[in-house]
């Protein structure tokens, strides 16, 4: 993974920077992260050669790249929230996906976002949602809407 410039981001956008490529590198089994605002907007991404999806008339984007993540995160995440509520059930907390080549987990951001893995078939998933629960607790109080801001134009710049 090629480290994102993060030069001349805030300090707390630096550090979900930094949570977020610790979540890659140190968690067995992850392949992609991203955080999606509540807006289905990428904000934060572990692939950042792949960040934002194609113009048209360029060349697709390879599949599973951080793009395609950001794109299923939004829509299972608004899946299972109109789910809920049309079940009376209160907010959704995550959401796994498990297939045959993969598992997709969703977890919930206490500001509405969403933060995405994609995981091979064969890994811990106690192992993951811990991860993603310590990157919830961490990030959940720093999201403000300055900071999703700021990171909505890094993502911009970066394309």
């Amino acid at each position: 993974m090629t480290a994102p410039s993060t030069l001349g981001l805030s300090t707390e956008a630096r550090n979900l920077h930094w949570l977020l490529s610790n979540l890659v590198e140190e968690v067995p089994g992850v392949h992609s992260v991203t955080v999606v605002s509540s807006d289905g907007l990428m904000l934060l991404s572990s692939d950042p050669g792949h960040q934002a999806a194609p113009a048209a008339g360029n060349q697709q984007s390879p599949r599973g790249s951080s793009a395609d993540l950001a794109t299923i995160v939004s829509g299972i995440g608004s899946l299972t929230m109109g789910a809920a509520k049309l079940m009376d059930s209160g907010g959704v907390k995550q959401t796994m996906v498990a297939m045959e080549e993969g598992s997709v987990f969703v977890m919930s951001i206490s500001d509405g976002s969403l933060l995405g893995v994609h995981a091979t078939p064969d890994c811990d998933m106690g192992v993951i949602a811990y991860h993603m629960a310590l990157f919830v607790g961490r990030a959940g109080h720093v999201l403000t809407p300055e900071l999703r801001n700021e990171l909505r134009q890094s993502m911009e710049s970066a394309q």
